[in-house]
């Protein structure tokens, strides 16, 4: 069966069950109900008048309902469907036409030279448009299209991600082992991520386990689940930690930012997620260190995060690395691979293959993207993106619901040209020095679903190289042809 893909303007998109693709005004849908409500409210206030004014002799059937005599139903005109589905024969994009379309804006100057570009048809699966799509280029972000396809098909997407605390060695002593979530949170509810565990849920259980009067004078914290470097092979010197990227542990709190809500990242996670759990158990001069926990330590506590479904969504719609690369490593783990840079790119690689995906000529460096070295060609990001469009990746929905919706959500919310693009590009975005992508869907004028991906990793400045994109997707979107 294939996914449908619901598209709410202004909302966003809701992979489902079904063939179809539907799409509504949420305006005038909300204007609708709206009307309903008042509709419905003045008929219910008005029986209930006329209810109350006959007192006891009303007549009440077997059921309990009460007859109101001369009762009138309104009249209901003509109307048209809230959610209209796509014509199943809504006409695919003549190939010739639409390389005239794309073709001088995939040459514009803001994508530099090298632009490589793809467009599929999601119900036949045909290549409307390729422009060198099997070369392999720096996708930047996109790559996480590749991330979550790993994740969502190997891991149980209703799964979550556990954090515990354990007793340590020494009395007084407590361990947070980290489970790789780095949503757990500082505030409740967390300012990044909604539905995320709390420091104070943990602190909390750690106080109702311990023997009354305990008191923690050392927080321990354990990170050792995942191994190896802390940066990625391809990473810059200032990448690690910074507005976007940190040390990628195994213990982290708020995605490792150095404050709830806080644009900058930090460059020790572990020891600013015990300095968390200390003051949430009201010890804030307990001394705070990395190690790891004893054998066969009892638990104190245990929060979960939200289901590997809802992170996926979360690190795409934001462009999370940090999020990515956590999510990366766990599909490690589940192939039995090393929780490293190498074993999380190797996973995923091999994952997305398994998934029908022709990965020859994908090399990863991480899960992020954020590497330099990482190489995907434009065809595999159209294929990750058709195959949850059309339902032959099974399990795959989060990755188009996560996708930022043009003008409206995520890395997408301050782009899309107002006569077309918003409400109906989805895509993920790209950005490094140099390089800049999209990779996505797009409904068409004529009411087509289309999968697309352009990578430019010989761009110029990113407000050209980005303005080039927009245009490619408005032109896709207001596609006639």
């Amino acid at each position: 069966m294939r996914s449908a893909e619901v598209t709410f303007w202004g909302v966003g998109t809701i992979a489902s069950s079904g063939s179809t693709v539907i799409t509504a005004n949420y305006g005038r849908f909300r204007k609708r109900l709206a009307m309903g409500v008042i509709a419905l409210v003045l008929i219910l206030v008005g029986g209930g008048i006329a209810v109350f004014g006959m007192g006891g002799g009303e007549d009440t059937s077997a059921d309990g309902a009460v007859t109101v005599p001369d009762a009138e139903l309104p009249e209901l005109g003509e109307f048209s469907p809230v959610l209209a589905s796509l014509s199943s024969d809504a006409p695919a994009p003549d190939p010739d036409t639409l390389a005239a379309v794309l073709g001088p804006l995939l040459q514009s100057p803001g994508l530099g030279s090298g632009a490589s570009a793809e467009v599929v048809d999601v119900a036949t699966g045909d290549v409307l448009l390729d422009l060198d799509a099997d070369d392999p280029a720096i996708p930047a972000s996109t790559a996480k299209l590749l991330t979550a396809v790993a994740a969502l098909t190997t891991l149980d997407p209703a799964d979550t991600l556990a954090t515990t605390v354990v007793q340590g060695a020494t009395p007084g002593e407590v361990v947070l082992v980290g489970g790789g979530d780095p949503t757990l949170s500082r505030t409740a509810p967390s300012q990044s991520y909604p539905g995320a565990p709390t420091v104070a849920d943990l602190a909390a259980q750690v106080v109702a386990s311990l023997p009354s009067g305990t008191a923690v004078t050392r927080v321990v914290v354990d990170s050792s689940l995942f191994s190896g470097p802390l940066t990625a092979s391809g990473w810059g010197p200032g990448d690690a930690p910074s507005s976007y990227a940190a040390p990628i542990t195994a213990t982290a709190v708020d995605g490792a930012r150095v404050s709830p809500g806080a644009v900058a990242r930090s460059g020790q996670p572990g020891l600013d997620a015990g300095s968390a759990l200390a003051d949430a158990l009201g010890a804030p001069g307990a001394s705070v260190a990395l190690g790891e926990a004893p054998a066969g330590a009892t638990t104190l506590a245990t929060v979960q995060s939200a289901p590997i479904a809802r992170l996926v969504e979360q690190m795409l719609s934001m462009s999370d690395n940090v999020l990515a690369e956590s999510l990366a490593r766990h599909v490690a783990l589940a192939r039995d691979l090393p929780a490293t840079f190498a074993g999380a790119a190797q996973a995923v690689t091999e994952a997305v293959s398994e998934a029908g995906i022709d990965a020859g000529g994908v090399s990863l460096s991480d899960g992020s993207g954020l590497s330099q070295q990482d190489l995907v060609p434009a065809g595999v990001l159209t294929e990750v993106v058709a195959g949850a469009a059309d339902g032959s990746i099974e399990g795959a929905s989060a990755l188009l619901s996560g996708l930022p919706v043009a003008g409206y959500d995520g890395t997408l919310f301050d782009r899309g040209d107002a006569g077309a693009a918003p409400g109906v590009v989805r895509a993920k975005t790209g950005t490094l020095a140099g390089v800049h992508a999209l990779a996505g869907t797009v409904v068409t004028a004529d009411g087509r679903l289309l999968a697309f991906a352009v990578i430019a990793d010989q761009s110029g400045s990113e407000a050209a190289a980005e303005a080039a994109l927009d245009d490619v997707a408005a032109a896709l979107a207001a596609c006639g042809c």
